[in-house]
């Protein structure tokens, strides 16, 4: 038997759920934005351009289990009048639009869940005590479990308030004997918050209640419980009652079951609360009787839609009005925003209108029919369809609607009071094709995708054409066109430019033409950001990078591979290539053994406040200073790198320790062992030696010397070999440099493990705001405007420590006195809070924590053998963002977290015996949490050995992040206040990383290799970082569907189809049929003639058609666009013809137009094909085509093999057809087997052998067999005689052991890595992931046991062996506190040293790529 262990490879990315909800903050936390219109607006064409943007609520989004809350942050557009260089910045993406320039997502937190989300929904609880109260989250999962999330601001993350489970043995009774469902629960929601509702099993509707909304005149502690991780995500029960501050969440009070079927409502197809009523009305959309295409002709109206009222405290639900007679297509409802009310019922067809007092309708299509078959109807301007189509209000008359093409379309509601006279539809623009989409605020829409790149849009309405913003191009095209373009492909997916370069669609930018009245509203978009999407993957190949090293081994052999992917839909498929791994594009590259450290500096001899904002980013690097062994180089940077050693006055007789720069970039610092110079350019201007700090004298004060340095300028911290600190204090009026020691360390006996300076600047420095609440109401902490009009950064410098018995803490500098301090930073536990403050014990997170320092007395390791060897914090942006603080500990593991704010009261931070003014100054209201970092391999350093990993860099190709420099170095990249981790094994270790920026390297960096080797690179321009995966998307215009690799000549042929209409006429008439391109057989026009009686029908239009295409496709250069190389189109495989149609009556007023589209699909391969006559091997493109046109006609298919050649002179490549043959019955998959090609046809599977002027062999026929060479026998092997839809199968191999692993229709394997290990490592990690289930705080109440237990969905199936773990849940063991895992580890009869080794090796096993 062979053991194995589940690892996701990438997590999902397609957005299928997306809602907005003030769940951070409440609407009563917004201030005004953007200022009135001024009289110099009053002239626009554009009469509201500067409409105030309002509250703007949070953005929450699901793909599949991924959970994710974003913030909006909104640029506003700078003043005319405003001098400042920084505000006056050139507009963000998609330009200006009503007064902002720019819109982006930031990340708030971040949740992986034990199942996948089925849907979403936001409860309110915004509309009382002046909007303070906060929404809450609800969630829905298979088979009928739901979650209630509120956001609590003491851990800064989500925690479960509620749970309501209706599925097992207990609730068997309401699934009425039924074990499949086409869907999951579906969650709605009241408007005013008062209730929910969710529909599950089909007929059964579960009602959530709301409790009544309360709010506390002070902040109630909750008590935990004892166990940390239960309690950092527990249920608030009502003894418990956790309010986050002032506002309150919106809380689930009860829930009860209201049975649909004993309401005569058998088939459900959607529900929706509506606005304008006293008490909660529900409208649920149902079907009477079932119908289907074939008999549309005698049954077409047969759905209906009836309102119940919705009485939670009396448990009735009266039905208080009903419509019938809508279309059997009607399939969803949208609840029309007051003070209009009532529903709109969306068909595919047809748009209905119903309330109590008045009903409209409007047809979208030819297809519309009446409901008596003689009422005229209101027909739209142009034909559309509305299936699949996901819609959202931009007004309380006017709906979005996002189609299942791409095309968004207004809908614009005619009412007087409150009755609607008519429905006007309008086209607007095109854009992604969307799975989910929701109004953010008053000015802002997402659009979610699961078939591309998710977009955030701004919206502006008015009367009239909008005017253009000055600066934004006019032409129909790329909405990022004033960004040069290697920035815009940085800011922007692929998906986004590929919608807007198209100039047949309109732009999501400007004014398109509108057929409406000219007082209907208009709209200017403009796209603000986008999130980046790499699925859904049909199937994916894996091929050599362009600059792979082929001299490469281990771990870096494997990432010369990368995957390329066939990914997204229509006009938003792509190709995706991914790459686990960064390899950067090598400029030079130059042998330098024996090298310690490199770094750059600048220098600028005169430097005045107006050269400060851009020209800091441009601003060339001076000088390169390389550390050897023995001794120190220096080159110059300007252009090219020239060694000045000999012209210096550096220190160049023995190592450098650090280098950088002081006084606004006008001085440099070097730091050797003994001392520091201070140099302005080349020459010195002062010369600095170190002593010991310590009182006592001997021999052991001689020896000490600099371990590590931090740089804040004018700041510079030492930490010295002996364990304590030195200063450098530098002086700004004249650039001298003096040295301190802290009197706060001169008495102390602790010793300093690892140290550095975090500098506080900006226009707002972000800790001031935790030393005190005044920020919250006086603004305290905005940035200061000085006598010249213009806004100067503040900055204050802070020195964070840790000592070697693991404690934190934080001095403000250069006084050095303790503003914040926090026992055993070294356990990494989940929350940071100032001991000194909250020492009493009555703050929650601390409660969450007191008793896990006591678990596992008799432990087989200690605690004190980790210690902190490295230290960082940091904040990357100075508007918005918060620090950062990574430690690197003695074993290689790294904490990871985020600082956030929380208040609490006076009287809960005071202490006893302490007077209050002397905690004033403290950061009691600093708070981190811990935030999980994506897998990477750890690095074990010794406690003794300081080396500096962490570079931080605040400008390469455009990104900021730090990297992290070892035997296994990583980049640590910055978005969204969120750090995607990717590592860089292509060199293998780097020994030392610095930035450079000059005429040759723009923005590039420097590293140098463990094997000499010093390297000046740039970040690939085409790839994208905010991903789990670095990815190049490359657009094909077309829906992918299979790809495979010609490695001989490093091609990539795809199989691609692309939308094409097609146009038809069709006339029925008694006796007669004229079906398109005469693809209808002779039984077919019978069939359909004796159908038609003597009345004359005619209609024409169009219908889409997918043609395909096989693309040979070649990758230009590392990182660089891609090129077809050439094309073999679908009608050279004789498969031109795929469509066919055929008209059936039934009725003498009626017909029922019914389409039968052809399946065609291909597989597709690159084989090594024997040839018998040549008796050598040749490398064939193979291609088997399926062509199925129904069950009455015989499916057909045909094998291909093609030659390809590339042309040296043009590039192209050559594709020669060698053999093809048509078979009876469809192609469904080709291998290559041993020279020979096998193919799959039905449930024969055929092997070939291929002979020139001769036919093909067809030896014997099985399912499930092994190639024996000698004899061309295929042996039946085994059989598993269990039900199992297979999908694909593939083979695990173990040593001498081979498994088969087989993903099924019930995703029973999901998209991941599985990796063989060996029993007793197996064993032991089945021991950690039981104990794992119950020790690990699990987000909405999710069991991540149920999660991965195998699903059958109702059929019997033998359960097969418990012999997979779950890589996902042992990765949680890293997060947790050292106690705890020291615990754990001792209870399962092991260490922690074995289980870390265990879960690090199954890391780098699957490091490929």
């Amino acid at each position: 038997m062979s053991y194995a262990a589940f690892k996701m490879m990438h997590w999902a990315t397609g957005i299928e759920h997306c809602a907005a909800g003030y769940v951070t903050h409440s609407a009563a936390d917004f201030t005004p934005r953007i200022p009135l219109v001024t009289g110099d607006d009053l002239d626009s064409d554009w009469t509201t351009a500067a409409k105030p943007i309002g509250p703007i609520p949070n953005l929450i989004t699901a793909a599949a289990n991924v959970l994710e809350v974003y913030t909006v942050r909104i640029q506003e557009e700078a003043s005319s009048s405003s001098t400042d260089s920084k505000l006056a910045a050139e507009p963000k993406r998609g330009g200006v639009l009503a007064g902002v320039s720019g819109a982006s997502l930031e990340l708030v937190c971040h949740y992986r869940l034990h199942g996948n989300v089925e849907s979403l929904g936001v409860l309110p609880n915004g509309g009382v005590d002046g909007g303070r109260g906060r929404d809450s989250i609800i969630l829905t999962f298979q088979d009928a479990k739901i979650s209630v999330l509120e956001f609590d601001d003491s851990i800064h993350g989500l925690r479960t308030s509620s749970m309501h489970c209706f599925e097992g043995p207990d609730w068997l009774q309401l699934k009425r004997g039924r074990e499949c469902f086409p869907r999951g629960p579906v969650v709605k929601v009241d408007p005013l918050g008062r209730c929910a509702a969710v529909l599950v099993y089909g007929q059964q509707m579960i009602v959530l209640k709301a409790a009544e909304v309360f709010f506390y005149c002070r902040l109630n502690l909750v008590t935990f419980n004892s166990d940390e991780n239960l309690a950092s995500s527990g249920l608030v029960g009502e003894d418990n009652a956790f309010n986050s501050g002032p506002s309150g969440a919106a809380r689930i009070e009860s829930s009860y079951i209201v049975g649909l079927r004993d309401l005569d409502m058998k088939h459900v197809k959607d529900l929706i609360f509506i606005n304008g009523y006293i008490e909660p009305v529900v409208v649920i959309l149902h079907e009477k009787e079932l119908t289907w295409a074939g008999r549309v002709s005698s049954k077409h109206h047969t759905c209906m839609i009836s309102a119940l009222s919705i009485s939670t405290t009396l448990k009735q639900h009266p039905l208080i009005w009903s419509a019938e007679n809508f279309p059997h297509d009607a399939h969803k409802l949208l609840a029309v925003p007051s003070p209009i009310g009532g529903v709109l019922v969306i068909g595919a067809n047809m748009i209905h209108y119903h309330s109590q007092s008045a009903s409209c309708l409007l047809a979208l299509n030819n297809f519309a029919v009446p409901v008596d078959g003689s009422q005229e109807m209101p027909r739209a301007s142009f034909s559309t369809e509305l299936d699949g189509a996901n819609a959202t209000w931009l007004a309380n008359d006017v709906a979005m609607f996002s189609t299942k093409t791409g095309e968004l379309l207004l809908l614009t509601l005619v009412y007087d009071g409150r009755i609607v006279q008519r429905l006007e539809l309008s086209k607007s623009r095109a854009s992604v094709l969307t799975s989910d989409i929701t109004t953010i605020g008053n000015s802002l829409i997402f659009l979610g995708s699961r078939l591309g790149d998710s977009l955030l849009v701004q919206y502006n309405s008015g009367v009239g054409a909008p005017a253009l913003t000055p600066g934004v191009k006019e032409e129909v095209g790329d909405i990022e066109s004033d960004a040069p373009l290697a920035k815009r492909l940085r800011m922007s997916s692929s998906d986004a430019l590929q919608d807007m370069v198209n100039a047949e669609e309109l732009s999501l930018y400007g004014s398109g033409p509108n057929n409406a009245q000219a007082s209907q509203k208009t709209f200017a978009f403009a796209v603000r950001d986008s999130l980046l999407n790499v699925g859904p993957l049909k199937d994916f190949s894996y091929g050599l990078r362009i600059n792979a090293d082929p001299n490469a081994t281990g771990l870096a052999k494997q990432s010369n591979y990368e995957l390329v992917c066939c990914s997204g839909h229509g006009k938003n498929g792509a190709l995706s290539v991914l790459q686990q791994s960064i390899r950067p594009e090598t400029v030079t590259q130059e042998s330098l053994p024996g090298c310690k450290g490199i770094w750059t500096v600048y220098h600028k001899n005169i430097r005045s406040d107006s050269s400060k904002g851009l020209a800091d980013e441009d601003e060339y690097h001076a000088y390169l200073i390389i550390s050897l062994e023995n001794r120190t180089m220096v080159l110059q940077t300007a252009n090219n790198l020239e060694e000045v050693t000999e012209n210096v006055d550096y220190y160049v007789q023995g190592s450098t320790i650090a280098a950088g720069n002081l006084f606004g970039r006008r001085r440099v610092i070097q730091i050797f062992a003994r001392g520091a110079r201070i140099l302005d350019g080349a020459f010195m201007t002062q010369d600095l030696s170190f002593k010991s700090s310590n009182s006592e004298s001997g021999t052991g004060s001689e020896g000490t010397t600099v371990s590590s340095v931090s740089i804040a300028d004018p700041y510079v911290l030492l930490r010295m070999t002996d364990g304590s600190i030195q200063l450098l204090i530098g002086d700004p009026l004249t650039c001298t440099v003096s040295v301190t020691s802290p009197p706060v360390f001169e008495s102390s006996n602790k010793l300093v493990s690892a140290c550095t300076l975090y500098h506080d600047k900006g226009p707002e420095p972000w800790l001031r705001k935790t030393s005190t609440d005044a920020w919250l109401s006086t603004g305290i902490g905005e940035a200061i405007d000085g006598a010249d009009g213009m806004t100067h950064d503040q900055s204050d410098v802070y020195c964070v420590l840790c000592y070697e018995n693991g404690n934190l803490e934080i001095f403000d500098v250069p006084n050095f006195s303790s503003v914040f301090s926090f026992d055993k930073f070294v356990s990494g536990k989940s929350h940071i809070v100032d001991t000194f403050s909250h020492s009493n014990g009555s703050d929650p997170v601390k409660l969450m924590k007191k008793d896990s320092e006591d678990v596992g007395h008799d432990r087989k390791e200690s605690t004190n053998s980790v210690q902190v060897v490295e230290l960082s914090m940091q904040r990357w942006d100075p508007e918005h963002s918060r620090p950062f603080l990574l430690g690197i500990l003695s074993d290689g593991s790294i904490l990871c977290y985020h600082a956030y704010i929380y208040e609490v009261s006076e009287n809960a931070s005071k202490v006893e015996g302490v007077a209050s003014s002397q905690s004033s100054s403290r950061l009691r209201n600093l708070r981190f949490m811990r935030v999980a970092l994506d897998p990477y391999a750890r690095e074990e350093t010794s406690s003794g050995i300081s080396s500096q990993r962490m570079t931080i860099f605040k400008n390469v190709g455009g990104l900021q992040g730090l990297f992290l420099s070892g035997a296994r170095p990583a980049w640590f990249m910055m978005f969204r206040e969120r750090l995607r981790v990717h590592p860089q094994v292509c060199d293998g270790p780097i020994v030392a990383f610095t930035v450079l920026h000059n005429v040759n390297c723009n923005h590039g960096f420097i590293y140098i290799t463990s094997q000499g080797a010093l390297k000046i690179c740039q970040l690939p321009v085409l790839s994208s970082y905010d991903n789990y995966w670095p990815v190049h998307k490359v657009p094909l215009k077309g829906t992918p569907h299979q790809v495979t690799y010609f490695a001989e000549k490093n091609l990539y042929p795809v199989i691609v189809s692309v939308p094409v209409s097609g146009f038809f006429i069709l006339h029925t008439f008694a006796l007669g049929l004229k079906p398109l391109n005469q693809v209808l057989s002779t039984l077919v026009d019978q069939e359909a003639g004796n159908q038609f009686e003597h009345d004359n029908l005619s209609f024409e239009g169009t219908y889409p058609v997918e043609e395909f295409e096989i693309r040979i496709m070649e990758p230009e250069k590392a990182g660089g666009p891609w090129h077809t190389r050439a094309t073999i189109p679908c009608r050279l495989l004789k498969c031109f013809n795929c469509s066919s149609c055929y008209v059936i009556c039934k009725s003498k007023f009626r017909s029922c137009f019914i389409w039968h589209t052809a399946l065609f699909s291909f597989s597709l391969i690159v084989s090594a094909i024997l040839n018998t006559t040549t008796q050598g091997n040749e490398t064939l493109l193979a291609i088997g085509t399926a062509y199925v046109q129904g069950d009455d006609v015989a499916a057909r298919g045909r094998v291909l093999l093609y030659s390809v050649e590339m042309n040296s002179d043009n590039g192209q490549a050559k594709v020669s057809e060698v053999y093809s043959k048509e078979l009876k019955g469809a192609i469904s998959a080709l291998a290559s087997l041993q020279g020979h090609l096998l193919i799959a046809s039905g449930p024969k599977i055929i092997l070939h052998k291929l002979k020139i002027h001769s036919s093909w062999r067809y030896p014997q026929e099985h399912i499930f067999s092994s190639w024996k060479e000698q004899g061309s026998q295929l042996n039946l092997l085994a059989k598993d005689f269990g039900s199992l839809d297979c999908l694909a199968t593939e083979f695990l191999i173990d040593g001498s052991t081979l498994s088969l692993t087989v993903s099924d229709d019930q995703k029973n394997v999901q998209h991941g890595c599985i990796a063989p290990l060996d029993e007793l490592t197996f064993r032991r990690l089945q021991s950690l992931q039981k104990k794992l289930v119950d020790a690990v705080s699990h987000v909405a109440g999710l069991n991540p046991r149920s999660f991965r237990h195998f699903h059958s969905n109702g059929k019997a199936h033998r359960p097969g062996p418990d012999s997979i773990v779950d890589f996902e849940l042992l990765s949680h063991y890293e997060i947790l506190p050292l106690e705890e895992q020291l615990d754990i580890a001792n209870q399962i009869g092991t260490t922690r040293t074995q289980i870390m080794s265990n879960l690090n090796d199954l890391t780098i096993a699957t490091s490929f790529l």
